[in-house]
């Protein structure tokens, strides 16, 4: 499975996430996100990192025209679309992205395996929330296209290699505290996924 460190903060952190084997890296563009960054901070940081790492920007509820203006100011090379985002908006994004679907049902998953997605379970509040999806959901789907995350950790994302997701997304379960990644659990958390 690809592997996916979001809410990175730090240089550090991300390149720990990279020598470890990450596939990608997530940067939170969500004010209420206590792993939230500001444009120039994440510039800072994406402008240092070697090529072929995916460069994801996490959005919740933004415009078009945010979206462009982040994603081309910071060098991100994906939107990650925390919200239920119109056609018209992602039809007027300049870079790839890939939708999340919040889950509260097994039918939430079922209507849109076709298509590659992030799935996290459905929390009021938008992301960070470490809740774990239902997995029993997953018996009878194709999840080649799908990214699992919420509540995954080194303990229990080997576990999921049954399932055949495309990938996992994991941020709190490798953190010491918000925004701060742990190396071992890190290293860890990929060994495993892998």
């Amino acid at each position: 499975m690809r592997t996916k460190i979001c809410g990175i903060t730090s240089y550090k952190d991300a390149m720990i996430a990279i020598e470890a084997g990450a596939d990608a890296l997530g940067f939170v563009f969500y004010e209420k996100s206590p792993r939230f960054m500001d444009v120039e901070k994440a510039k800072a940081i994406i402008s240092k990192l070697p090529p072929f790492i995916e460069k994801v920007a996490l959005f919740v509820n933004e415009s078009a025209e945010t979206i462009n203006t982040v994603c081309s100011a910071t060098g991100a090379t994906l939107a990650q679309l925390h919200f239920e985002a119109s056609d018209t908006l992602c039809n007027a994004l300049n870079t790839p992205y890939i939708k999340v679907i919040r889950a509260k049902s097994i039918e939430d998953i079922q209507n849109r395996a076709d298509e590659y997605a992030l799935v996290d379970a459905y929390c009021e509040a938008y992301g960070g929330e470490g809740k774990r999806i239902n997995i029993e959901w997953f018996e009878d789907v194709d999840c080649s296209k799908l990214i699992l995350a919420g509540g995954l950790n080194a303990s229990n994302v080997a576990s999921l290699k049954k399932y055949g997701f495309y990938g996992v997304d994991v941020s709190s379960g490798v953190e010491i505290s918000h925004g701060k990644k742990d190396a071992k659990k890190i290293q860890k958390f990929i060994k495993n996924a892998q």
